[in-house]
């Protein structure tokens, strides 16, 4: 069962409980925003559901809520920056808004970003980034979770990577995706849930395949693609874990088993400023044009309509701003308690 609830409500309600949490209220407003748009978007299993274990951990001394962004190197159109094992979510998004002018000046900027936390829907940085004009490609490591293609042992996290690009249709094309045959968070509402999970998502630890999410979790998810997805995974895990200097593969702390010690999580950004290759006028239009030729193609018996990626969770977007955006009861319970705990004001009825 969920009720649906306004969206500035909740958002503000997450971010009172950040700040009563210990983190500023300028980084709260920064967590609250990702979260809800999360919800908003439809990806509730990046949305406001994760606020409770971040709050956990930030009590046990697991993730600083003050930290400092630090560059650690620059060089031209480039960053590697340490994010003092802070949020995640804040800490990326103050990686972005450096990275901005950036790319104005110089067409195009990268940064890693190193002893960094679980940072939600990679989404969320790409489409900011898309409704400036700009296209930003990001990847993020993660918890290990996957099994490389032939092992049943989890070394890669889902690892993955998202770009977004700006239209003149009212939404971007979002490509956000997990290099695993299935977001991990899937798993992970099914086993809250009590449901089963589809069979040909993941093995048991001993490389049985299942469909029982809580021996999923215990196990592997599977690769997207077999050794497609194996690969991509490998080089996201390139790109974010070792080129940053995080902690790579098993290294990489669980941001639920974990409770003794830092995940360390990498992430990857490269931005490109749209103008430094042609009017973003002209990009606007090829895209639309490409769209429209897309979406015109001959359908498969018993499809009505060719939906472009991004289109489904503009659609949803639109609904849940009218009305409401959708918790269910776990999370209200979770929100419920965190307020009882820190004597924050429970909004939500």
């Amino acid at each position: 069962m969920s009720d649906r609830f306004n969206p500035e409500l909740v958002k503000n309600l997450v971010a009172a409980i950040a700040v009563a949490a210990g983190v500023s209220q300028p980084d709260a407003a920064i967590l609250a925003d990702a979260l809800v748009d999360a919800d908003v978007h439809g990806t509730t299993t990046h949305g406001v559901s994760r606020l409770n274990i971040y709050i956990r951990r930030i009590q046990k001394g697991l993730i600083d809520p003050k930290a400092k962004l630090v560059v650690e190197r620059q060089r031209g159109g480039t960053l590697a920056v340490d994010a003092g094992n802070g949020l995640g979510q804040v800490q990326a998004m103050k990686t972005l808004e450096m990275l901005m002018p950036m790319a104005k000046t110089n067409g195009v900027a990268a940064a890693t970003i190193r002893n960094s936390q679980h940072f939600g829907a990679l989404s969320y940085y790409c489409n900011l980034a898309a409704a400036q004009n700009l296209i930003l490609f990001a990847m993020s490591g993660c918890e290990p979770a996957m099994s490389p293609e032939g092992a049943c042992q989890a070394y890669f996290g889902t690892n993955p990577l998202a770009a977004s690009f700006p239209t003149g249709k009212g939404f971007p094309v979002k490509i956000d995706m997990a290099t695993s045959v299935v977001a991990r968070g899937n798993i992970i509402a099914a086993q809250k849930k009590g449901q089963p999970i589809p069979s040909g998502w993941a093995l048991t630890a001993d490389g049985e395949p299942t469909t029982d999410a809580a021996a999923a979790l215990a196990g592997t998810v599977l690769t997207m693609a077999g050794h497609k997805g194996y690969a991509l995974a490998l080089m996201v895990e390139v790109f974010s874990s070792v080129l940053s200097g995080a902690a790579v593969g098993p290294a990489i702390g669980s941001m639920y088993k974990n409770m003794d010690r830092k995940q360390d999580v990498g992430h990857f950004f490269c931005l490109l400023d749209i103008e430094a290759f042609m009017d973003v006028a002209e990009f606007k239009s090829r895209l639309d044009q490409a769209i429209d030729e897309i979406k015109s193609c001959r359908k498969r018996p018993g499809v009505t309509e060719i939906l472009i990626p991004g289109e489904r969770s503009h659609q949803k977007a639109q609904q849940n701003r009218a009305q409401g955006i959708s918790l269910d009861e776990a999370t209200r319970k979770e929100l419920k308690t965190l307020c009882d705990e820190l004597k924050v004001a429970f909004t939500l009825g």
